[in-house]
């Protein structure tokens, strides 16, 4: 009786191999859903969609773009820890993911993730008001040496928060900060001189520096921001290795399964290589990259020592 029960097992443990192989090869099976922490319409919003269409297509299945924001992105990174790691739930992060842990008090950490692909990044560009009597980062030290700065962000612990706290620690320079509640009045203070300086992306103050109504003197990024090779990168500018992009990644719950999160991983870093996907990236401001999930939490961990030290350093909290 025993070599017959081990007969069958022998019999049947191939087919249950081969079902277990076919129901991976199935996903997916049913539409994925993308959380996007942050409201519609915004930057973040636009790229994770024109993504998640090209990632659609190339899966063969629907891909449902969520919209859930609050709380700088957390509310929705928290409902994706929680998610069924199945390979239908995943979420789409900001730099904010490195920083926020240093902020708030969080329901999930970094062990509830899996990183998937780092999409892209967003350089932030030095943007001065023409009320300041400077045309260089040089100057602009010079300058803050001796007459009181204050610097513009959308909100405590965003990314143009802490790029400035940053700037000004290595500057050496004594700089007030002020949250505001959107780009528009940021845009509009800067224009008067109400507030001295913003680091931003390209997209919304870059036409009035062509117009001749705001200044540029530099740009996060490691390299040149191509279209704007004339702006230095703040590490030409003396301020080496100064490189604090923000950026944009997705993400996956815990557990999901390795094959499944490489294959998204290598399917996204070929739709960033789309001329369409390149173009409206460069629309908004961003910078292509598609990378392994490796690669991804190297930049997490690297970038969460960073905002860590920043917010430390320069005593930023959440009121």
């Amino acid at each position: 009786m025993k070599k017959l029960v081990l007969a069958t097992l022998a019999a049947v443990s191939p087919l249950m191999f081969s079902q277990s192989a076919m129901a991976q090869d199935k996903w997916p099976s049913k539409p994925i859903t993308v959380i996007v922490p942050y409201t519609p319409g915004g930057s973040t919003d636009t790229v994770s969609r024109v993504v998640m269409q090209k990632l659609s297509d190339r899966l063969g299945q629907t891909i449902v773009v969520e919209n859930k924001p609050g709380a700088n992105s957390t509310i929705g990174t928290a409902q994706v820890a929680r998610a069924k790691p199945d390979g239908y739930t995943f979420v789409t992060v900001l730099a904010a993911y490195s920083a926020n842990p240093h902020l708030y008090k969080l329901n999930y950490s970094n062990e509830d993730f899996t990183p998937v692909s780092h999409i892209a990044d967003l350089p932030l560009f030095l943007f001065t008001s023409k009320k300041l009597p400077v045309n260089s980062l040089q100057e602009l030290v010079e300058y803050g040496k001796k007459n009181p700065l204050n610097y513009a962000s959308s909100g405590i612990g965003s990314s143009a928060h802490l790029t400035g706290a940053h700037f000004a620690k290595i500057a050496g320079l004594e700089m007030n900060h002020i949250p505001y509640k959107g780009s528009a009045p940021i845009l509009a203070d800067l224009l008067s001189g109400q507030v001295s300086m913003v680091f931003d992306p390209i997209l919304v103050p870059m036409p009035y520096v062509k117009e001749g109504k705001l200044n540029v003197l530099g740009v996060t990024s490691a390299e040149k921001y191509e279209g704007e090779e004339s702006v230095p990168t703040l590490d030409e500018s003396g301020f080496k290795d100064f490189k604090m992009n923000s950026w944009v990644a997705l993400m996956a719950p815990a557990g999901t399964s390795p094959e499944i999160v490489e294959r998204v991983s290598k399917e996204i870093a070929e739709v960033v290589k789309d001329p369409e996907v390149i173009e409206k990236f460069k629309n908004a401001g961003f910078v292509p990259v598609g990378s392994t999930p490796a690669e991804l939490g190297e930049l997490i961990k690297r970038d969460s020592e960073l905002y860590g030290n920043i917010v430390k350093e320069s005593n930023i909290k959440v009121q």
